[in-house]
């Protein structure tokens, strides 16, 4: 039982580590709600094992089934007034109004207890803890103002119960004090939790949303620049198609010209068009450096750049190690549990190349790497990036490390072998978009 319920916390805190940055704040703003209400079964359940002397048995286990009800009412009332106020699920008025009966009843029952002798002044105690937490719930279903009224209104009367049932004026007024800071802390903490999440909620939309007009506009750049490079060209060639047809059917020698025009023309929008793709498959580092520590943040994962050698770098160097970036990222959100991942570029001196010249070098380093042999192999993101440097005389080396660390670096000379060029445009392992890279 024990090994059962130990591999099932460890495997929600794997699962809450893996969780986005909004999905862990929700997790751990219900947890602090609901830890609200657990608080609250816990001092009344002290009270009624460890209650004074002088209460009546007999009442007391009645006001223990009844204080379990406000609990679990509490309880319900959390998740499906966060439901509500988030705007996933209707008003949960049946529950509100089972809570505040029976917070007010509990009240209500412990100030007749005092006043009728079958409860000790102790009693009171329990009354100022259901008066504390009593408005928590209920401005999730309510409005501020709703909700401020009604803890007013049944404040008012608990000090008046509390009055008639024979409570000294010195413990009234401090009770009175306790339970009024307790119901302004609690209202203004569930109402301020509860707020906060719909903001989350609402950045993540947005930040959706920014991603697909991004997308959106790239499509559209894409579209226009194939439109102005194609447009003309094709109306051009329709037309001297059409030209060359009525040539040829009156035995016009014109038609060939036509015609080798229009195959000119052809060819020379294939190339444009080619010249308009490789620009946009093409990476850029800075890009990719900034995309980068914006993706790992996204996913809780503390990114930290250290660029100090990007400007010296040429327009292959900088494709080449764009891909790196890309890829190792990839890596890192599917293959690693990590917590930081650091990125470092630099520019090492002369002597750092097998030539004796300078050299880039770019390390990715993580501390989430598994244990060998954990995941499944059989990428080919890495061989694709030795196989993309190699072409610039570079070279690609991955390390896990005893603590659980795993180094991605990559060294590449600033003026390449000859004969060397960027090579391929698509993505390692054939996917454009950056495949992952499998350990």
């Amino acid at each position: 039982m024990a090994v059962a319920v130990g591999s099932g916390a460890l495997g929600w805190l794997r699962r809450f580590r893996r969780a986005s940055g909004p999905d862990r704040f929700h997790q751990y703003t219900r947890g602090t709600l609901y830890s609200f209400a657990v608080s609250e079964a816990a001092l009344l359940g002290f009270w009624v094992v460890a209650g004074s002397g002088d209460d009546d048995i007999r009442l007391i286990a009645p006001l223990a089934v009844l204080y379990a009800a406000v609990c679990a009412c509490h309880l319900r009332l959390v998740r499906d007034g966060l439901r509500y106020y988030l705007g996933t699920a209707g008003r949960p008025d049946g529950p509100a109004v089972a809570y505040a009966a029976l917070a007010v009843g509990g009240v209500a029952a412990l100030h007749a207890g005092i006043g009728t002798g079958l409860l000790g002044p102790g009693a009171a105690a329990p009354a100022t803890w259901l008066l504390m937490f009593f408005p928590g719930p209920l401005v999730l279903v309510l409005s501020v103002r709703r909700a401020t009224a009604l803890g007013a209104v049944v404040l008012a009367g608990s000090v008046l119960s509390a009055a008639a049932a024979g409570v000294s004026p010195q413990h009234l007024g401090f009770q009175t004090g306790a339970a009024f800071g307790g119901m302004a802390v609690f209202g203004a903490s569930y109402r301020c939790s509860g707020w906060t999440m719909r903001v989350v909620n609402e950045l993540e939309e947005a930040r959706e949303a920014q991603a697909r007009l991004a997308v959106a506009e790239e499509r559209l750049r894409f579209s226009r620049d194939l439109h102005d490079v194609l447009g003309r060209n094709l109306s051009v060639i329709a037309l001297k198609s059409e030209l060359a047809v009525q040539l040829a059917q009156r035995g016009s020698p014109s038609a060939v010209d036509q015609m080798t025009e229009v195959q000119r023309i052809a060819r020379e929008s294939q190339r444009e068009m080619r010249e308009v793709v490789r620009g946009y498959r093409e990476t850029d580092l800075h890009t990719e450096l900034v995309g980068a520590r914006g993706v790992l943040r996204a996913a809780g994962i503390d990114c930290r750049i250290e660029d100090s050698g990007s400007g010296g770098l040429t327009g292959p160097l900088h494709s080449a190690l764009g891909w790196v970036v890309r890829e190792g990222t990839t890596n890192v959100l599917r293959h690693a549990d990590a917590r930081r991942c650091a990125v470092r570029l630099r520019v090492a001196g002369p002597g750092g190349a097998p030539g004796g010249g300078a050299v880039a070098e770019l390390v990715m380093e993580n501390d989430g790497a598994h244990p060998p042999g954990a995941t499944a192999g059989g990428g080919s993101g890495l061989a694709g990036l030795r196989e993309r440097l190699a072409e610039l005389g570079g070279t690609l080396t991955g390390e896990r490390g005893a603590d659980g660390t795993f180094r991605l670096a990559a060294r590449v000379p600033l003026r390449p072998a000859a004969g060397g060029g960027t090579g391929r445009t698509g993505g390692t392992g054939g996917d454009e978009g950056g495949r992952g890279a499998e350990r």
